[in-house]
């Protein structure tokens, strides 16, 4: 069975603050384990984007790989709250807001990001309890 039967894989940027913060949010509700999650900038996920055709240096959005699908952008979003513990399934309603609306907004966070939370000068590396949750060149 591969990894992507098991887990739906999240790709984030590993240098920004905004989205390593939304990693340890993600890990600390994935009590189901639904996710693997790796940095884009990782040479793990260099053939994952590939299959997927999503450009190597594609930082704008989180994006979520289930199955066949990629979702990016708010929608990511929405489908990662949708697996999450809690009550944060109730959040993927919003879902009926189109796109249209929902992704400007996203936007407007993703330029910021760097200048309102910053940024770090590598990639993000897991601790030992969070290695389990991160995509690993044996996964793939």
């Amino acid at each position: 069975m591969s990894i992507l039967e098991k887990h739906d894989i999240i790709l984030f940027d590993g240098v920004c603050n905004l989205c390593n913060g939304a990693v340890d949010f993600i890990i600390k509700r994935d009590k189901n384990d639904c996710f693997k999650v790796a940095s884009l900038q990782d040479e793990t996920v260099k053939p994952l984007l590939k299959d997927y055709q999503i450009k190597e240096n594609y930082l704008d959005s989180l994006v979520l790989i289930r199955g066949k699908h990629v979702f990016y952008k708010s929608r990511a979003a929405l489908e990662i709250s949708r697996k999450l513990n809690a009550f944060w399934p109730l959040f993927y309603g919003l879902v009926i807001i189109p796109d249209f609306i929902r992704d400007p907004i996203y936007d407007w966070i993703a330029r910021n990001r760097y200048k309102w939370f910053g940024k770090k000068e590598t990639c993000r590396l897991p601790n030992e309890e969070e290695k389990q949750k991160f995509l690993s060149p044996n996964d793939l």
